[in-house]
């Protein structure tokens, strides 16, 4: 039994590790560090790599915040934590009956928004009329 436990903590380790890789600051391109304090000077950040980008996890106005970068420095989405009765109406119809563990609202550089939903391990993606976008 622990050895199976074992074996699962660590394949479960190797799966976070692939999505998203803690990093220190000093590895962070100056432009994006740079573009990060043009918008949010004094606030603490913790940096990830998610792909080729560069993603600043903060707190934000009380809001688990995350915003990612190219590495030129370009702002290309902010995500902001919030709790599952602040999506619209549509996307709550589409997960009625559901158990959501969490939710955010995303917004992309153009300006579109999204929202995401985890379900059942799963994070769903809709549009504002509720359809499911594909990742």
């Amino acid at each position: 039994m622990k050895r199976t436990f074992g074996i699962l903590l660590l394949a479960g380790g190797m799966v976070i590790t692939a999505q998203a890789q803690k990093m220190n600051t000093a590895k962070v391109p100056a432009q994006v560090k740079a573009a990060f304090t043009k918008l949010h000077a004094g606030t603490k950040v913790s940096w990830e790599m998610e792909k080729q980008d560069y993603e600043a996890g903060f707190i934000l106005n009380g809001k688990e915040t995350s915003e990612v970068y190219s590495a030129k420095g370009v702002l290309l989405e902010t995500e902001v934590a919030i709790k599952p009765t602040e999506l619209p109406t549509a996307v709550l119809a589409k997960l009625k009956g559901q158990k959501i563990a969490e939710t955010a609202k995303i917004t992309k550089a153009d300006g579109t928004i999204h929202y995401e939903a985890e379900v059942k391990g799963k994070d769903l993606l809709f549009d504002s009329n509720g359809n499911q976008i594909k990742p």
